[in-house]
């Protein structure tokens, strides 16, 4: 029964791991696209700030996945190793989304509502 469990655990924690390649890969061509725009159209701040923080929450839904993923993993079997990745995910996290949202509610009203609708 375990060893169902485990196998269950797996798979999902595989499926975890590829929503987030998946995501990653979305977003970084979204940024490169928009950044190519801006660049191109000679865009100002706010439009190179807007692009920044989209590829940012982007990249904060990704570690969400990888964060289920490895707490999937550390519950069936963890190690010191698994723990420690664990937690480094969890700051890495933690960080990211501290300074997103302390950048987005420093910028205009009008720029912050586009970030909100990745």
């Amino acid at each position: 029964m375990e060893a169902v469990f485990s196998a269950i655990v797996g798979y999902i924690g595989f499926g975890l791991n590829v929503a987030a390649i998946f995501v990653i890969t979305f977003g970084g061509a979204q940024a490169f696209y928009g950044t190519l725009r801006v660049v191109f159209t000679r865009g100002v701040l706010s439009e190179k700030r807007l692009v920044w923080t989209d590829f940012a929450r982007w990249l904060v839904l990704a570690l969400e996945f990888e964060l289920a993923a490895d707490l999937l993993r550390t519950i069936v079997a963890p190690t010191w190793a698994d723990l420690g990745q664990l937690a480094a995910i969890a700051a890495i996290r933690t960080f990211l989304n501290y300074f997103l949202e302390k950048d987005i509610e420093g910028m205009p009203p009008s720029s912050a509502g586009n970030a909100v609708r990745s």
